[in-house]
């Protein structure tokens, strides 16, 4: 084969190996390879025939897999995208029949565990946490962490992969946890498409994990396009390893160590990923391999053909440089096989990868079939005495010529029957019903569980512990309170650590960690730069293995730079894997009432919206704050904590058990005690909801105010609508834009809870404008709901109530 240049050897060391050894490894690669090529050839027919939905495929780059895995340990981990098949196949982390299953979604966790049939296929990952919460032994495997799809999503949690053994290696206290690390020897191995090296989230993780020096292996498998778009409106000088040239480790400090080579290169490959994860793994330097000369044998997905866009001498190159031609070219060339030995071992190949697929597709289609029976069976009980006969009969008739039915057509058959029959009481029809429901039950299994853990250690089921206040408690500012609980945490648990912007030196801002680090040292309390994304991929990663990390995003208006990872990668963990996965980070951040555009943000309902699979706790006060703290570093969930701005200085009393305490999840409050209306608020502006109580009790009203302390989960035991039987009025005080958290508390208040049909005047909220408050105090009154605006909100409903006892205002 040609050589290749940068950084590369000029062939394998085979010393060590006899000839018919070399010649089995490399027999049993190419044997690996061509199976996968096939699976994906065959993947794209059954999608074009129907029976998979979608079809997106690792043709093209067998060969480069191929040698990464020979580098990849027990004990590592993989953060990739979905081009990665051969190399899954090759660590023995996935199989072919586990393929064919999830490209079928059979729901089955047992068939596809990687997701239970909840990912399009090629999206992998290891299970590594079993039913009852307990961690499997990941020193001892080989690790996956869930992909996601979008291309270059993955990447910030590939940094916290890495950086969890950095902490493992070089933090001692930590050699307790022999179940996650060997000196943390282990490589955070991470896959890229050269399209999506454009993207921000790549260059503010390659640039953290350079600042780091964390042991990460960047891959980029280079095809030269992204979908229909070529490298040249992609990436400047059309290479990425020349724009990164400046990351290129020199004598004077860190840096990277990058590598260039041919993606149908086998000896080369071998050669440059030996070399590079060794490196990577003994000096923990991260590493960059920019693997060239790719192909994509079959376009980017099932959605279209390459062909629309590459040229015939584009197309020309590349079946000439198909990895895999070329492999088999070296290997005939080389005495390492014969043309006929490789045709009978292409051929066996081939049978293997059809009778996985067949036997994937039989196991998902008995199944419905059984169903189907059942069904079929029912219906014609049914059907006989009804008047409904000759419908019912069409819907047995469109069930069984079917073609490939899924467990939507057997339902949805199902329930248009009982429409039909609703008149028609019969003992048939009851079983029938009951089929259904007990149908609806193992789908909502299938297709609906897990987004949280539900485990025994799930935080919901952290045992309650109230504050205890010695009789001569030291009354102190609320930012003090969260110092101590912090403190007495970091004491308690040796795998707590904390980092962000101004986390470490200055004690973050607010001065909740002031003094930690010079406590418990860099290593466990940290600065970062301004990175917000990576600060989430950061703490994902480090709690995927075995760690507690708090991340801190300063201000809750940044979090939105960190949304993406947030919201596609650690918010759908759980639920993408049917629980296999969890990462318990917690992120800290601060917001509600402050001043300006940019330091004022309560975007609840974008954040309701976007992170489903996190805890959403809004804590009133600080004291508050750290119990949630407290209940979740014993739990196994990631959360969100959202911590008052304006609240740091404000006297609180501290608890004699402030690093045990625990404030229950989902567990509303009842603050104040009233009969004329219920007021639910959180955060800052339940502090201008309780200053509003004293003017309003001198106009004759008596209020209820509700905190509910988390809105995911919210006010699990009824608490408002509960107060609503009392009052039968309703108002909700928020921070956010009109139509945002208001709304998501409307729709649990109203529609959940039953509470519509206590109701005896229309249900209100108080909101802030539809722009980002201004800056300055002004800015603030007129923009954010005040005391005035509460105490005529609540007196205007009242009005409206009983107008002669509440006379109009104005």
């Amino acid at each position: 084969m040609p050589e290749t240049a940068l950084n590369t050897a000029t062939g394998i060391n085979s010393a060590e190996l006899s000839f018919d050894d070399f010649k089995k490894i490399v027999i049993d690669d190419y044997r690996i390879g061509y199976e996968s090529r096939q699976a994906s050839l065959l993947g794209r027919r059954e999608v074009l025939t129907g029976k998979a939905k979608f079809g997106i495929f690792g043709d093209g780059k067998e060969v480069a897999q191929l040698a990464m895995a020979k580098a990849f340990k027990k004990g590592d981990w993989r953060a990739g995208y979905y081009r990665d098949q051969t190399f899954m196949f090759a660590t023995g982390m996935s199989t072919l029949k586990e393929f064919f299953a999830q490209l079928y979604a059979h729901p089955d966790i047992e068939k596809d565990p990687a997701s239970g049939g909840r990912q399009m296929n090629c999206h992998y990952a290891t299970r590594y946490v079993d039913a009852d919460g307990n961690w499997t032994n990941q020193a001892e495997t080989m690790n996956c962490s869930a992909d996601i799809s979008t291309t270059g999503g993955h990447m910030p949690r590939l940094l916290g992969l890495a950086y969890a053994s950095k902490l493992y290696r070089q933090n001692k206290e930590l050699e307790y946890l022999k179940q996650f690390s060997v000196n943390g020897n282990e490589v955070a191995f991470g896959t890229i498409g050269n399209g999506s090296t454009s993207e921000g989230l790549f260059f503010e993780t390659f640039n953290a994990a350079g600042v780091l020096q964390v042991p990460m292996a960047i891959s980029i498998w280079d095809d030269a396009y992204a979908i229909s778009v070529p490298a040249r409106l992609q990436t400047t000088k059309e290479d990425i390893s020349e724009v990164l040239r400046g990351f290129q480790r020199d004598s004077k400090g860190n840096g990277y160590e990058i590598f260039k080579v041919k993606g149908w290169d086998y000896v080369a490959l071998c050669e440059t990923y030996e070399r590079a994860i060794k490196l990577c793994r003994e000096e923990h330097v991260p590493v960059l391999i920019h693997v060239i000369e790719m192909t994509q044998p079959q376009g980017h997905s099932t959605s279209g053909s390459h062909e629309r866009y590459k040229t015939k001498e584009r197309l020309a190159w590349e079946e000439e440089h198909d990895c895999l031609v070329q492999m088999r070219k070296w290997m005939i060339q080389s005495a390492i096989i014969t043309d006929e030995e490789i045709d009978a071992l292409e051929a066996e190949a081939k049978k293997h990868v059809r009778n996985s697929q067949k036997e994937a597709w039989n196991e998902l289609e008995t199944e419905i079939k059984e169903e189907m029976h059942q069904v079929l069976q029912m219906l014609d009980a049914i059907a006989q005495p009804s008047q409904h006969r000759d419908e019912l009969q069409k819907l047995m008739s469109g069930l069984q010529t079917c073609v490939d039915p899924g467990r939507k057509d057997t339902v949805g058959t199902v329930r248009k029957a009982l429409r039909l029959t609703i008149n028609e009481p019969s003992d048939a029809r009851n079983s029938l019903v009951s089929w259904l429901a007990a149908e609806n039950d193992k789908n909502k299994e299938r297709y609906n569980s897990k987004l949280f853990s539900d485990t025994p250690k799930s935080p919901l089921y952290v045992p309650v512990i109230a504050p205890q206040y010695a009789d001569d408690a030291k009354v102190m500012d609320g930012r003090e309170v969260l110092n101590a609980c912090f403190d007495a945490n970091f004491e308690r648990d040796k795998s707590i650590v904390a980092f962000g912007e101004d986390v470490g030196a200055i004690g973050d801002v607010n001065q909740g960690f002031a003094g930690l680090q010079g406590k418990y040292g860099d290593l466990r309390i940290t600065d970062t730069g301004i990175r917000e994304a990576t600060i989430i991929g950061q703490g994902m990663g480090l709690a995927m293995r075995g760690l507690r990390p708090i991340a801190e995003i300063q201000y809750l208006d940044y979090l939105l730079y960190s949304i993406t990872v947030l919201s596609d990668d650690l918010a759908s963990l759980s639920y993408r894997t049917r629980g296999g996965q969890r990462a318990p980070v917690i992120v800290r951040t601060r917001g509600h009432r402050l001043e300006g555009i940019w330091h004022s943000g309560s975007p609840l309902g974008l954040i309701l919206g976007a992170v489903r699979g996190l805890h959403i706790c809004v804590p009133r006060n600080m004291t508050q704050a750290a119990g949630m703290y407290n209940t979740l570093l014993r739990g196994d969930e990631p959360a969100l904590v959202i911590e008052c701005l304006n609240g740091y200085r404000l006297k609180e009393k501290l608890p004699a058990n402030v690093g045990e305490f625990t404030v229950p999840l989902g567990k509303a409050e009842i603050l104040k005690e009233g009969k004329d209306i219920t007021v639910v608020s959180y955060g800052s502006a339940l502090r201008v909801v309780m200053e509003a109580i004293p003017d309003l009790e001198k106009l004759g009203i008596n209020i209820e105010v509700i905190d509910p302390q988390t809105l995911y989960p919210f006010d699990t035991d009824n608490i408002c609508g509960a107060s609503l039987q009392k009052t039968n009025k309703l108002l909700i005080v928020d921070e956010d834009l009109p139509g945002g958290g208001s709304a998501y508390i409307l729709q649990k208040i109203i529609e959940a809870q039953n509470g519509y049909y206590l109701l005896d005047a229309q249900p209100q909220t108080l909101s802030a404008a539809e722009h980002r408050p201004p800056y300055g105090s002004d800015g603030d009154y007129f923009s954010k709901p005040s005391v005035d605006d509460v105490i005529e909100k609540v007196y205007r409903i009242m009005h409206e109530a009983n107008p002669g006892k509440y006379p109009a205002l104005f």
